[in-house]
């Protein structure tokens, strides 16, 4: 029993790093598509921009309801990315040394 649910934690941060990977590349290419290094006339660059845009914005959402309105600077990426890395490396590390300790 303790090992399916260490490796259901691991499979857990594995996802919090794609999803903190995917966060990434959306901030990358939203740079490019700015200073216009890349454009979204692309039919790929439009598609890959979409894609990551309705993948992340469950994540972005809740956070942009509680923040205040900057303008035109979007912080809300960065918590999103604070709170994948305190579950990534705090609580699900955590959680595996209680699972150990426990011997559950």
């Amino acid at each position: 029993m303790t090992n399916i649910l260490i490796m259901i934690l691991q499979i857990v941060q594995f996802l919090l790093w794609v999803a903190t990977m995917v966060i990434v590349v959306q901030a990358i290419l939203s740079w490019l598509i700015a200073f216009n290094v890349i454009n979204t006339h692309n039919e790929f660059v439009r598609s890959l921009w979409q894609g990551l845009g309705r993948v992340t914005e469950p994540f972005y959402r809740p956070i942009r309801r509680v923040l205040p309105d900057f303008g035109a600077l979007d912080i809300s990426p960065l918590i999103v990315l604070l709170i994948l890395y305190i579950l990534n490396n705090i609580v699900v590390p955590g959680l595996i040394r209680q699972v150990i300790l426990s011997g559950v």
